[in-house]
């Protein structure tokens, strides 16, 4: 009785909806509809168009790009580099390149100018590239405010190598928890980009928009020699500085006109060798090569070792140093106890103009 039942329910509930289900769609009129030609669709019967509230809504969806090639156009036209582009997002050169078609060839516009050795982008790439740039910094920001990292430090190898190193342990042993990361760059930055919290800077380099500024101390300049260059050379006045190898970098190259001015000397002085760096200017005086023009927190740790001296001390140059805080950041904890242990380290005792005297060697 049972499977008789369902025979008879199978019977029973079959209904001309269902025979009509198996027909292929070409088969009534709504098939036929459909595979007629666009122009001919006006035939269709009034009875069967949609005319509810929601079918006015519904539309093809528009094609959207993929973030993968919005990525590659953004990271193409910042670096102004399809090679830096795809080493930055860590792909082929040739998936920047399909993207990038990719892209034109759905927006039917061009987006980059494709030259030999480089690529520069067409006025539309240009505004796509500058608002990706915005939108990818935002979401950064957004996932950084709800899953932060370690703290990042920026400054200049010169700065990590002859004062930060020499103090950080301060930092550790006062915030042991705290997870701290370094970034060697002296240039602009992109602190959600770059994934950068604080960056120690000089205030002739132009600050990203709406970063948090805040002043540290003014730079103090003066030549340093090694004792013995000193010596060699009988320097007891500036005006002997005219039969001494000058030294400076090319990171600075009106150094010594600006300790001159800032000095209100009167002649002028021609440096005979520069070099890429502070570091390399800094040893290479050391060593006995001439009179480097240098900032006194770069060479505070030589004077007090003895390794050079400041015959004519520092003084205030026309530059200022400070610190660069990343306006998404400033109000963590740890972001607030890296500044407050920065700004008291720089405004120490011997930062400015103090004179400095060598440490005592052991024996004397």
């Amino acid at each position: 009785m049972a499977g008789a039942g369902r025979t008879t329910d199978r019977k029973t509930l079959a209904s001309p909806s269902d025979t009509a289900a198996a027909r292929l769609p070409g088969d009534g009129p709504v098939g036929r509809a459909l595979l007629r030609p666009a122009d001919e669709t006006a035939a269709v019967p009034p009875s069967l168009v949609d005319r509810s509230p929601h079918a006015a809504g519904r539309a093809t969806p528009a094609r959207r790009p993929s973030l993968n090639a919005l990525r590659a156009l953004e990271a193409t036209v910042r670096l102004a580099s399809m090679t830096a582009a795809a080493e930055e997002l860590l792909v082929t050169h040739g998936a920047i390149s399909r993207h990038i078609k990719s892209l034109e060839d759905m927006f039917g516009v061009a987006l980059l100018v494709r030259g030999a050795r480089s690529v520069q982008p067409t006025p539309e790439g240009a505004r796509l590239a500058m608002d990706l740039s915005s939108a990818f910094a935002l979401i950064n920001a957004s996932v950084e405010q709800l899953q932060p990292g370690p703290l990042t430090l920026s400054c200049s190898s010169t700065i990590m190598m002859s004062w930060l190193i020499p103090r950080i342990g301060g930092f550790h042993a006062r915030y042991p928890d705290t997870e701290l990361q370094f970034n060697m760059n002296y240039d602009r930055i992109d602190f959600v980009r770059d994934k950068i919290s604080v960056a120690i800077r000089n205030n002739m380099i132009e600050p990203p928009k709406d970063v948090v500024i805040k002043d540290l101390i003014d730079e103090w300049i003066g030549p340093v020699c090694s004792p013995d260059y000193l010596a060699a050379k009988g320097v007891a006045t500036p005006a002997d500085l005219a039969r001494c190898a000058l030294l400076s970098t090319k990171t600075r190259p009106n150094g010594w006109r600006d300790w001159i001015a800032a000095a209100g000397l009167d002649f002028s002085v021609k440096p005979q060798n520069s070099y890429d760096h502070f570091y390399l200017l800094i040893q290479a005086a050391a060593c006995g090569l001439g009179f480097a023009m240098a900032p006194k927190m770069l060479v505070i740790d030589d004077l007090r070792s003895g390794k050079l001296v400041a015959p004519f001390g520092f003084i205030p140059g026309p530059h200022k140093l400070v610190l660069w805080v990343a306006p998404h950041l400033r109000l963590r904890a740890d972001t607030r106890a890296l500044v407050d242990w920065l700004i008291a380290e720089f405004r120490a005792p011997d930062m400015r103009g103090e004179a400095i005297e060598p440490a005592a060697r052991p024996g004397r």
